[in-house]
């Protein structure tokens, strides 16, 4: 165990157009914050300006926590390593067929996923496994050596290894990696069973691509960024944070970089459960509206829900990734879309975005295309000289000049009409990621309290909310840095899964208890061997089910007591629950089969207290009150007189009629007419969303 007098947690979360940076100081209980302009090419200029601008010093910290997008990016982006697949005898094509899903089944110009390796880069070896495990054809370690050697001939940098019912029996897998290793020393190998132990080939196998095209950029930009701690002063332990929202180590980080998908999209959930857990709220949205995009996921019942596998570039093109990861929906909307008119005089925002360089036109840095920024500025939801606390300063009439060029002379519009449009298109797409997780999951999103946050979020929560339905927002603290914030509650986090197939009625418990068992051990293991000790360790059991004849399952949790009494009454009940509340449907006496078991194995950390403000009247006080300003709203047809406050003026009971503005430093909040905010005892803004249209 590492020993620290150093008492600051420090946590960076990269985005698309900024990085924001939160530091816990243990000892003093003081939280600080920082953002920068994300620095693509050099991230860890950005990391360093973030903790420069908030004066921390790396020397001080015991542990360094972080998100990025860089994972995510690169498989969007295809810009990965140079990668090669070994797969089984006879299988070199399952990778490109995948599950044949046409979703429109009319359009004539539909295209199916295109693969990350070109079938030229896939090559057979000579095995085969049973699907029990046992042995079918041994390995050809020679025919394996011949092409490791081909494939450092051809500068291969990264190798995916699939072989069938390598979750049964890893042990061809694992020689095929050896020889990679020894062949080809300076290449990035991932075998499919480090990954995943559930069955499915495709999903299988597009993890293990997927993980080694990442691999290479993701290891080495890690790698880097610790150098770059290391050289400030940095001695403590670094730990990123997964899509599921838990940590786990940096050297665990570098060999399974997909983990890292939705590093900062799922820290931001972690940190919505944080703070719904402390104020009584067992289901909410969290929604995350940065620069690039927006995403949302969802707390029920106090639990953040969470999948198997995810769809990454949709369902049409979609390339699987089949490991734990929160459940979360993304849309390319957000602060930096850029807004266009095309064909036919049609207005479209997003999904590409300006990022950080050039920016948005109102910053001044180049950008040339309108973008929601630019809208949001023009129509005064944002202030030129107090963006960022005033250390970024805007430039209205270089955005109002772009709006006309480029959006309202081609639509016949002036630019506040053409802004207006731009933010209802916008608003109208991040719904859809509300509705992704929600509706279409069977939940009312009526019922639930929606968290915004991100830089962009609470300039769109009333619109977002009317859009769907929901009567109940919440804007936290510190909602602009706030995926980096919500770090400093994650704890360390492994995910378990084993592939099982058994009938519920005939099942042992004895068996099934012996493998949860080993997964635990399993887990238990990996946290005793952190440098960092948690105050306690957890475990969480689930199961993934279905009706027999059926091909795809649900994840229901399975808690301990189910197995002490060997209820399978009890399992069977909650299934049918689980699936009625998905589905809409439910056979109480159909039988179940057990498809997979989950094991969740969390070492929870200690959490940043939450600090509560002062308590002051109704009405806000006099220092709470910036100024008035004139914000344009639909529903008022032009622009209105405008109260704006600042939020650290504003104490517990402060109640605001809308409209109105809340300014922070990395955050605005538009209160819509007809909305009511009520600030909590600790700090946060609760919004009653009324029943005017924006």
């Amino acid at each position: 165990m590492t020993t620290h007098s150093k008492k600051s947690r420090i946590a960076v979360d990269i985005g698309g157009t900024f990085t924001d940076m939160a530091c816990f100081d243990e000892a003093s209980g003081q939280i600080s914050f920082g953002k920068a302009l994300s620095t693509h090419g050099h991230l860890h200029d950005g990391i360093q300006n973030t903790l420069d601008g908030a004066g921390i010093d790396l020397t001080h910290g015991y542990l360094f926590l972080h998100g990025s997008t860089i994972a995510i990016n690169t498989l969007l982006e295809r810009n990965g390593a140079k990668t090669a697949l070994l797969i089984t005898e006879g299988f070199r094509d399952i990778y490109e067929i995948g599950r044949v899903n046409r979703p429109d089944a009319y359009n004539l110009f539909f295209s199916k996923h295109v693969p990350l390796v070109p079938r030229s880069q896939r090559h057979e070896v000579s095995e085969r496994l049973r699907a029990d495990g046992s042995l079918h054809k041994p390995l050809d370690e020679d025919r394996v050596r011949v092409l490791a050697k081909q494939l450092k001939a051809e500068n291969i940098e990264a190798v995916a290894v699939l072989l069938l019912h390598s979750y049964r029996n890893p042990d061809h897998e694992r020689r095929v990696k050896a020889i990679l290793q020894e062949e080809i020393p300076g290449a990035f190998v991932c075998a499919s069973h480090e990954l995943s132990q559930e069955y499915r080939e495709f999903e299988r196998v597009s993890t293990a691509v997927a993980n080694a095209y990442v691999g290479p950029r993701v290891s080495a930009y890690l790698g880097k960024l610790e150098e770059h701690l290391e050289a400030k002063g940095f001695d403590g332990d670094f730990y990123a944070v997964q899509s599921t929202g838990g940590l786990f180590p940096l050297e665990h980080a570098r060999r399974d970089c997909i983990r890292m998908l939705e590093s900062g999209p799922a820290a931001g959930v972690i940190g919505a459960q944080a703070i719904c857990a402390q104020l009584g709220l067992p289901d909410s949205i969290a929604f995350d509206m940065g620069g690039t995009t927006a995403k949302a996921g969802v707390i029920s019942e106090g639990r953040p829900l969470t999948t198997g596998s995810a769809l990454i570039g949709g369902y049409e093109k979609a390339l699987p990734i089949q490991i734990p990861m929160m459940d979360i929906f993304e849309v390319g909307t957000g602060g930096g879309s850029i807004a266009r008119v095309e064909l036919g005089n049609s207005l479209r925002v997003g999904p590409r975005s300006a990022g950080s360089m050039p920016g948005p036109v109102c910053y001044g840095r180049g950008g040339e295309e309108p973008t929601v920024t630019d809208a949001n500025l023009i129509l005064g939801r944002l202030d030129e000289q107090n963006f960022l606390g005033g250390e970024m300063p805007l430039y209205l009439e270089s955005a109002k000049k772009a709006m006309e060029d480029k959006v309202a002379h081609p639509l016949g519009l002036d630019a506040t009409r053409a802004a207006d449009g731009i933010l209802r298109i916008a608003v109208t797409q991040m719904s859809h990621a509300v509705k992704a997780v929600t509706t279409e999951r069977g939940l009312d999103a009526g019922s639930f309290t929606m968290v915004v946050y991100g830089g962009a979020g609470p300039l769109h929560a009333s619109a977002i909310a009317r859009e769907i339905g929901i009567r109940n927002v919440l804007i936290p603290y510190a909602p602009g840095y706030f995926s980096a914030y919500g770090m400093l509650f994650s704890d360390l986090r492994y995910d378990y899964v084993r592939s099982v197939f058994r009938r519920l009625d005939g099942m042992s418990f004895e068996e099934i208890e012996a493998i949860y068992k080993e997964m635990e051990d399993e887990g238990r293991a990996a946290i005793g061997a952190s440098q960092i000790r948690p105050e306690e360790i957890v475990f969480e059991r689930a199961g993934d089910m279905r009706y027999f004849g059926q091909e795809h399952a649900v994840t229901v949790d399975l808690p301990r007591e189910f197995f002490d009494r060997q209820d399978r009454a009890g399992i069977k009940n909650h299934f049918d629950e689980v699936h009625k509340v998905r589905y809409g449907t439910s056979a109480p006496k159909e039988a179940a089969d057990i498809v997979s078991l989950r094991v969740t194995v969390m070492g929870r950390m200690k959490k940043p207290p939450r600090n509560e403000v002062a308590t002051g009247m109704a009405k806000p006080e006099e220092q709470g009150l910036r100024a008035h300003k004139p914000v344009y709203f639909r529903c008022a047809g032009d622009y209105v007189s405008t109260a704006v406050y600042k939020r650290d003026g504003l104490k517990h009971g402060n109640l605001i009629e809308g409209p109105a503005l809340i300014e922070e430093h990395a955050s605005t909040t538009v209160v819509q007419p007809g909305d009511t905010v009520r600030v909590d005892q600790f700090g946060n803004l609760q919004i009653s969303i009324g029943s005017d249209r924006t």
